[in-house]
């Protein structure tokens, strides 16, 4: 052999190290076996899918507990630059706590909504759905080349779109359905025109190696560079539905299930914020005057149309509960994208980025808990609205108590101390970097999104209209509400011990 054809095929034939990929790998080969049984298993035995879902996102939980040992990496060249397309580091391993935690209570939540639809939504597919979205999740924040990264986006996203409009003869669910296809494939389109211009201009698609090479790219093909990075940073930002890219997300919360907008609301957030990072920080270093500032601007809008759209919410509305959440998660992605904004600036980006990381786990956590509450009510008060939570202390004191308390963890006040501390993270982060005005324009906003959360607190307390409901609680959404509840008090009552999450291990 031919010493040429003899590199290529050192370059073409690796090891893989299987620990590092197990967790995302074992979530897809559940995924697949549960849709491969679905075809044997008689109707009313179909809820064992979902226990079968519930058991392989849990394993893959524990999975993550090898790979606490040092950073792992696979899939890399051998041409002398080492560039790997999967790292396992700690950035790696707290997203995927987050999405493999987040979609494990999203399917305890699913077990008991797919019981209460009655076989009115496909059991087989939607576990399958659920695991391929998670899978591609799980990948994203491993993935160092552009190439796995946008192919980890789809695989997370395109499950997404049909559990959004699973229910067949839904018009809610498919117009909800409709807008986050037509918004996720425009940014798809975005970001891989964007994508093909970095690579023309920079010759590889590995992310670190992107980073050197754009420093030094040829003048005739700057313009190419330049533009490239453009289109990059607009579709990732649609994936974060930042404003002015977030308008499909009240509608689709509405219109998908329950336990799907919850998913959406963490996981899917997480996805899109993981391959900001991963673009901007990783691969764009030399490009922070660029996305910084935009960046800084986005996080502003963003917080503030958010907190605008929850405020303006009616009691009395359908589905007035769900809107509100969607409401308060385009605000508090605002929230998020501050440390990332910041990192262009700050001479520190490796603790901005973990101010990201930090909040994130802290939302996720309180977030579905927040969303199991609402299953909670939804089973009698199908309409979702606010005042369906009216006196929910007196049928359902540990539940209305819970809500509380994530409520107050979303707004920052104790005894949510989680809440107050990321929060504090976060500031720190926009006034070490120097951007004194967005740590301003953030307190205000704080302080707005205090009215909507302690009102639907107070509602909570009040005395109820008529005879409360009796709120009836399964088995799996008792575990979701006591996982979350669990996390939210262990970190409230230990918060430095999110402080580990601010060394990511990127750089």
């Amino acid at each position: 052999m031919s010493a040429p054809a003899q590199h290529l095929a050192q370059n073409l034939v690796q090891s893989v190290d299987w620990l590092a990929v197990a967790p995302p790998t074992l979530v897809a080969v559940v995924g697949l076996a549960v849709l491969v049984a679905d075809l044997f298993v008689a109707e009313h035995r179909k809820a064992l899918l979902g226990w079968a879902a519930v058991a392989g996102l849990a394993a893959a939980l524990l999975l993550l507990l090898p790979l606490l040992d040092g950073d792992r990496a696979t899939f890399c060249l051998n041409d002398g630059t080492r560039a790997c397309s999967y790292v396992a580091d700690p950035f790696t391993l707290a997203v995927q706590l987050l999405v493999l935690g987040g979609a494990l209570v999203a399917a305890l939540l699913s077990v008991t909504t797919l019981k209460d639809a009655d076989r009115g939504l496909p059991e087989g597919e939607f576990w399958f759905l659920l695991l391929s979205s998670a899978a591609g999740a799980a990948l994203l924040p491993a993935s160092r080349d552009l190439a796995t990264l946008i192919v980890a986006l789809e695989v997370a996203s395109l499950p997404a779109f049909a559990l959004v409009g699973l229910r067949h003869g839904d018009r809610r669910s498919s117009e909800a359905a409709l807008k986050f296809f037509l918004s996720s494939v425009t940014a798809t389109a975005v970001s891989l025109m964007g994508v093909s211009f970095v690579y023309a201009a920079t010759g590889t698609l590995h992310l670190a190696e992107i980073a050197r090479r754009l420093q030094d790219v040829d003048g005739q093909l700057t313009t190419l560079a330049d533009t490239g990075v453009v289109l990059t940073l607009v579709g990732f930002a649609f994936k974060t539905a930042a404003v002015p890219f977030h308008f499909w997300v009240p509608d689709t919360y509405v219109g998908a299930p329950l336990p799907i907008a919850a998913y959406l609301s963490v996981v899917g957030k997480a996805v899109g914020f993981t391959g900001l990072v991963l673009v901007t920080v990783v691969a764009l270093p030399s490009y922070a005057d660029v996305w910084g500032p935009a960046l800084a601007a986005l996080a502003a809008l963003t917080m503030t149309v958010g907190n605008a759209g929850a405020l303006r919410q009616r009691g009395t509305r359908a589905y007035s509960a769900v809107r509100l959440l969607a409401w308060s998660s385009v605000g508090q992605a605002g929230y998020l994208l501050v440390p990332i904004a910041a990192a262009a600036y700050s001479d520190d980006a490796e603790r901005s980025i973990g101010s990201t990381v930090a909040y994130a786990l802290m939302y996720g956590a309180v977030n579905l808990g927040a969303f199991a509450v609402a299953a909670l009510v939804g089973r009698t008060a199908s309409r979702n609205r606010l005042t369906d939570y009216r006196g929910l202390y007196a049928s359902h004191p540990l539940a209305a108590l819970l809500l509380a308390f994530f409520l107050l963890c979303l707004a920052g006040l104790p005894p949510g101390i989680i809440g107050l501390f990321a929060k504090v993270t976060v500031f720190s982060a926009a006034v070490d970097a120097g951007l004194g005005w967005l740590a301003v324009l953030m307190a205000v906003n704080v302080v707005v999104a205090l009215y909507y959360y302690l009102r639907w607190t107070a509602l909570l307390f009040r005395a109820p209209e008529g005879a409360p409901r009796e709120h009836r609680t399964p088995a799996p959404l008792t575990a979701a509400l006591a996982v979350t509840a669990v996390l939210a008090v262990a970190l409230s009552g230990a918060p430095q011990l999110i402080l580990r999450f601010t060394d990511t291990g990127l750089f």
